[in-house]
């Protein structure tokens, strides 16, 4: 055992163990990003970016770490701002200032006559030599970097996925993308110096990477890199005390060598198992890692062993949970799960009660069961309510969403009918449990969301007033006094929420909270650990009134409320209340934070105005003629286009709003389009 105690038994060992360490959970944080995002070739070159900086340090005898901070806070800049230029490729961008940085420092030494700079400690760096200063730096570092991960994690995610997503959700992506750099220049920076730029690059990548063989989760990703990170580390050292080779290189050669040895472990794993469920025995898993615990540590073998098995063991254990479960993560009976979003319109024409479902992604248009007499029709996200006379059709439009917080799963299946359910129905809003459509009288008719997912109406009780599901209860406002209680799924009065909210109108949950208008202003209630708490915002001076509909992307925190010739936007994430002046609208919405809000005018004419200035940015005619108040058109949006209907020309148009309002695409029709709605997203 002394071959693997004594060599931390040395003050500066036991100092390079602690630095290696903190670096890989430093890394970890990092790296995984890095991972996620596919952003390796930025992290190389911002590695490669503080030459210039510890250069201009050494040169000066000034502080290297602090010339490594300078300089790749420029290359994280440069990169930023070069990243915004649609003329260039971002991979173009990194490449020019990758090489204009890296040619700056050569420059730089070159001019020196003592060559100043230690470029082989630069490039390799020294583990060995930490000191306890450095180790308080290090410290320090990976509590900034663990701050950052926290509070951007939300904004990170989405960012790695879809940009857009994350601007209309109001995580600001670009400030989020800021803050991403920020994060890997503070890294790089601050582990240069521990393992060099020429191998940070190892232990910010090679983890974070091995961990992804082992889970899809970030947090455990992180944690599983920080791990991998830390064993590299230990490995990394005791090669080096017995080999004699460079510390730092050894160690990120052991993050490499771990990630290989993950990836073929994954492998092996995969057709170990194929091959023991397609034989006949019932024996265990050959591809099963077996429990060494006890075993361990009674010989100097048994331990190199259990330091080479720990990466396999480590992605065994999910993996094995994942294939023993008998119903996968997100799985939905009979639906085909995809990648992205699978929108459909629901479209009906009232004089026929024709139906017809568009989807957007195949442009195929499925029809669906006539409704003789439809008047009016609601969606929830998936299902679509056809409200004719006295009874409701529910159409389940074989397109939704499955939220898991952080991550989303995307299904279709095909449509259907699913059954009546008594009432007019004018506004629907649903969760995992309960189906809460509004009717036409004020009333809400609550039924079984899983009895819905399974192709039956199972109708519940229909309370008084307008119940809104959030937070796992029922809102329902109380018109008497104004106040909105809260009440759990049995219609149990929980809590009566202060302030009120006189002559209640319009309400929308989003993902801030839910948001209710009042006479005064707009109520927004929201949900933290079971307790619920309310917040008035008051309208801008002028304006009274409630409004009896908000319109917005589902699930977005900005809304719009229609008034006369102006258009109110409700930002929920500013609590900020901001009038445009519009002139006579007759449909209205937005997709979001950073987009701007559109608007349909009698004429036909689609707007775009900037929701800070009030200015308008773009307009284009979309309307065959001049709008029928009878049938007035629907202006839908999400977190990529726009579709207007037009019932004249039997039409949908589909707008980038991105693009100055740009025509996409135009689906033309045999029905005429009177009412729409938009379900998947």
């Amino acid at each position: 055992m002394d071959w693997l105690i004594a060599p931390f038994e040395v003050t500066f060992v036991q100092r390079a163990l602690w630095g290696g360490l903190l670096v890989s959970c430093l890394c970890a944080l990092a790296g995984t990003w890095v991972v996620v995002r596919g952003m390796a070739f930025l992290g190389e070159a911002m590695a490669h970016g503080m030459l210039p900086g510890v250069a201009v340090a050494a040169l000066l005898g000034g502080n290297l770490l602090l010339g490594a901070v300078v300089s790749a806070s420029a290359m994280a800049a440069g990169v930023s701002v070069l990243s915004r230029n649609r003329r260039l490729s971002t991979d173009t961008g990194i490449g020019l200032l990758f090489v204009g940085m890296l040619a700056v420092g050569v420059i730089l030494i070159s001019r020196s006559q003592s060559f100043a700079v230690d470029l082989t400690g630069f490039l390799f760096g020294d583990v060995l030599a930490t000191r306890p200063r450095d180790l308080l730096f290090l410290l320090a570092a990976l509590g900034t970097a663990l701050v950052i991960t926290v509070l951007g994690h939300r904004a990170f995610l989405a960012l790695a996925f879809d940009p857009r997503t994350a601007q209309t959700l109001g995580l600001r992506p670009h400030r989020a993308q800021v803050a991403l750099l920020a994060l890997l220049t503070l890294a790089i920076a601050a582990s240069f110096h521990v393992v060099g730029t020429l191998l940070v690059f190892g232990l910010l990548v090679a983890p974070p990477a091995a961990a992804t063989y082992c889970t899809h989760r970030i947090p455990r990703i992180m944690l599983l890199a920080a791990g991998f990170g830390a064993l590299a580390t230990v490995a990394g050292l005791l090669i080096s005390w017995h080999a004699g080779t460079a510390a730092g290189a050894t160690i990120a050669a052991a993050a490499v060598a771990i990630f290989f040895l993950v990836a073929t472990g994954a492998r092996l794993r995969a057709t170990l198992r194929g091959r023991s469920r397609g034989g006949p025995g019932t024996g265990p898993d050959p591809g099963r890692p077996r429990s060494g615990k006890n075993r361990a540590g009674r010989t100097a073998g048994a331990i190199t062993t259990a330091l080479l098995l720990v990466p396999v063991a480590a992605c065994g254990t999910e993996a094995d949970e994942a294939t023993t479960e008998s119903v996968p993560h997100g799985y939905v009976a009979g639906a085909e799960e995809s990648a992205s979003a699978q929108s459909r319109l629901v479209i009906a024409e009232r004089s026929s009660g024709t139906v017809r479902i568009l989807d957007l992604v195949t442009e195929e248009v499925i029809t669906a069961d006539p409704v003789p007499g439809v008047a009016h029709i609601a969606d929830d996200g998936r299902y679509a309510y056809l409200a004719a006379g006295a009874e409701t059709t529910i159409v389940d439009s074989g397109s939704w969403i499955v939220d898991h917080g952080d991550h989303v799963h995307y299904y279709r299946a095909q449509p259907r009918r699913v059954g009546l359910l008594p009432g007019s129905v004018r506004i629907a809003h649903s969760d995992t449990a309960l189906a809460a459509p509004v009717l036409d009288n004020g009333s809400t008719a609550l039924a079984d969301r899983a009895a819905l997912d399974e192709g039956e109406v199972a109708a519940g009780p229909v309370l008084e007033g307008a119940a809104l599901p959030y937070g796992g209860h029922l809102l329902i406002p109380d018109t008497g006094t104004g106040r909105i209680q809260v009440r759990d799924r049995a219609n149990a009065p929980v809590l009566t929420l202060d302030p009120p909210c006189a002559h209640p109108g319009g309400q929308a949950p989003t993902r801030r909270g839910a948001v209710f208008s009042c006479a005064d202003g707009a109520l927004v209630v929201t949900e933290r650990d079971h307790r619920f708490t309310a917040e008035k915002l008051p309208y801008p001076a002028g304006i009274t009134g409630s409004t009896a509909r908000f319109f917005h992307r589902r699930g977005s925190d900005v809304l719009v409320a229609v008034r006369d010739s102006r258009v109110l936007v409700l930002d929920i994430g500013h609590r900020s209340w901001r009038p445009i002046e519009t002139g006579p609208v007759t449909a209205a919405t937005t997709a979001g934070a950073g987009t701007d809000v559109l608007t349909l005018d009698p004429g036909g004419v689609l707007h775009s105005y900037d929701p800070e200035t009030g200015a308008e940015t773009a307009q284009r005619p979309v309307l065959s003629g001049p709008v029928d108040p009878a049938t007035p058109p629907v202006l839908l949006v999400d977190a990529e286009r726009a579709y207007v209907n037009d019932p004249a020309g039997r039409r949908i148009h589909e707008i980038d709003y991105a693009d100055g309002l740009r025509v996409a695409r135009t689906f033309d029709l045999e029905i005429t389009p009177d009412l729409m709605v938009e379900t998947g997203r």
